[in-house]
């Protein structure tokens, strides 16, 4: 799941850059892992700037905005998924032939093996990273190719398009920049990742045109008159002309990703017409009517307080507590400045983290039986410790009610959440969930309540992308899929915690294991013993060589140097 936006001024003379660097901080949430942003000048002229970190971190001075001049551009914010985190794979990416194409996109491809062999063995086009954000440029740029034009137009592209759809399976949102012609964002025929397109008034009359992941975006930034882009729509905006919008492909379904209104998305945010926090209210009180079921009348009588953990379930939380007539309680504060857990390579580093995030305020639990709310349970690593902390600040019962129904499968539509085997609900009932995680009894959301909390609020999506929760996904998907996406998972973790590892070395805190890690990584295999002989392979997989990506080695400067 990444953030983008694409934005074009009326101006001729504008800084699209601007506009850009304001609405990445608002999709922050969205990906954290890197950030980009690629304009497009005078005389068509493609300037970029990207690499890992969060927006803060890689546009730290004034100057490096200064540097991307241009009245339309793309920014993009990264959130890791089953594929490397190198510096290389930052985006917007950018190829020269045809016209000169700049791409972002939101989601993942579930055939994207196909497709690379379709542009070695036919397409003869060079695919460079892992990243699907690549591969979907390239096929476009192939598509775009055919047509032997020296300039094209918008029936071209649209026609180009057609073959992004007619190959490419999966869930996506996409934008693209064409050298000096203009902006396209485009979504997946299920409509499965969101995409919105708003307008603000611009000079001379003119219009500014903005595609963004999320409505808070285009908020905060001014642009109004928000516009869903449908499934399988293409929407074209070329340099100081109006929006063109094209059905490229027919709807096949309109079943957004219901992950988005339990937990990615801002709450200030409507996606698809379903306002996030409206969605998260309607979840707290199907939950509430659950709690009661499950408990009894009797056990919830003797629960004190309801307690949401930060900050995602404080909606559902609230209106779950009203609807008890339970007292209130944020009882968990959290430091912000700490990143997702279940996304952390390592359980322990996970166990750690969670500690680092939340801190319980020992007198709101203590002779206490508490509620614990949370949008979700992934691994069940963060929940156990949140438990822990509870019964650590002297609570006399704890239990733990989920926003969503219990997560037995994997998500593959562009959140990595964990391998399958990982998450908690995998092979387990409700009760082995509870013995597991430490709690006197795991309330979990019904999938039917879950769906109806957010359908309720739109009079024409009724249905939903909820195979995260009970394996039957909107698009077909080749069961060999889930067995590669296990391996690149795989392979992905051990990456991860070299990664760690790195960091570790860095601050001046790791540990034995972290120092072998990292010495592998250097090639130098080590025993029980020591070190041993150099290993063959230096090179990380999946990384771009060159010299432009040191960033990929935390810490480590160009000559070697710390």
């Amino acid at each position: 799941m990444c953030g983008i936006i694409a934005i074009i001024l009326a101006d001729p003379n504008g800084s699209a850059v601007t506009d850009i660097h304001n609405g990445l901080p608002i999709l922050q949430h969205r990906g954290q892992d890197a950030c980009g942003i690629a304009t497009c000048g005078q005389r068509g002229r493609i300037y970029t700037r990207k690499g890992n970190g969060l927006c803060s971190e890689v546009f730290r001075f004034p100057e490096q905005l200064m540097d991307l001049p241009g009245n339309m551009g793309l920014g993009h914010l990264r959130y890791p998924t089953a594929g490397s985190s190198a510096n290389a794979e930052a985006q917007p990416f950018y190829v020269n032939s045809p016209y000169g194409i700049c791409f972002a996109h939101n989601g993942n491809l579930i055939n994207a093996s196909e497709l690379r062999d379709y542009l070695d063995h036919e397409a003869h086009r060079h695919i460079n990273t892992d990243s699907d954000s690549e591969t979907l440029l390239n096929i476009f740029a192939s598509a775009l190719q055919e047509t032997g034009k020296f300039r094209v137009n918008e029936e071209d592209l649209f026609t180009a398009l057609k073959a992004i759809y007619r190959r490419c399976q999966g869930g996506y949102a996409c934008i693209a920049m064409l050298a000096g012609f203009g902006i396209i964002g485009f979504r997946d025929p299920y409509g499965i990742r969101p995409l919105v397109l708003g307008e603000r008034n611009g000079i001379n009359g003119g219009m500014d045109y903005m595609f963004s992941s999320e409505s808070v975006a285009l908020d905060q930034l001014g642009f109004t008159n928000h516009r869903n882009i449908n499934p399988g729509e293409a929407v074209i905006i070329k340099k100081g002309c109006k929006p063109i919008f094209r059905q490229v492909h027919p709807i096949l379904n309109h079943a957004p990703d219901i992950f988005e209104y339990v937990y990615f998305a801002r709450p200030d945010t409507i996606i698809d017409g379903i306002s996030v926090y409206r969605s998260r209210q309607n979840m707290g009180l199907a939950l509430a009517n659950t709690v009661l079921a499950k408990l009894g009348a009797e056990i919830v009588k003797t629960i004190d307080v309801v307690i949401p953990i930060p900050t995602t379930s404080e909606v559902s939380a609230l209106s779950l507590s009203q609807k008890l007539g339970i007292p209130y309680c944020q009882a968990f504060v959290k430091n912000r400045y700490v990143g997702r857990t279940f996304i952390m390579p390592g359980q322990q580093e996970r166990q750690k983290s969670v500690r680092r995030k939340l801190n319980a305020m020992k007198e709101e639990f203590k002779d206490k039986n508490v509620l614990l709310v949370d949008d979700s349970i992934v691994r069940g690593t963060t929940s156990r410790e949140i438990v822990n902390m509870a019964r650590e600040a002297c609570a006399r019962k704890v239990y733990f009610a989920s926003c969503a129904p219990p997560i037995r499968n994997a998500h593959i539509y562009g959140i990595d959440l964990a391998d399958t085997k990982e998450l908690v609900a995998y092979g387990r009932t409700e009760e082995e969930i509870s013995e597991h995680i430490g709690a006197d009894a795991v309330i979990y959301q019904t999938l039917p309540d879950l769906i109806e909390s957010c359908s309720s609020l739109s009079s024409h999506i009724k249905n939903f992308e909820v195979g995260v929760f009970n394996g039957e996904y909107v698009t077909p998907v080749d069961p060999s899929y889930f067995k590669k996406l296990e391996s690149i998972r795989g392979e992905t973790s051990k990456l991860k915690r070299k990664e760690a590892a790195i960091k570790a070395v860095a601050a001046g805190i790791a540990n034995e294991g972290d120092v072998a890690d990292v010495l592998k990584m250097n090639g130098v295999k080590v025993n029980g013993h020591g070190f041993d002989e150099p290993m063959s392979e230096t090179v990380r997989e999946r990384m771009d060589v060159s010299i432009h990506n040191f960033g990929d080695y935390v810490g480590v400067s160009r000559d070697g140097g710390q």
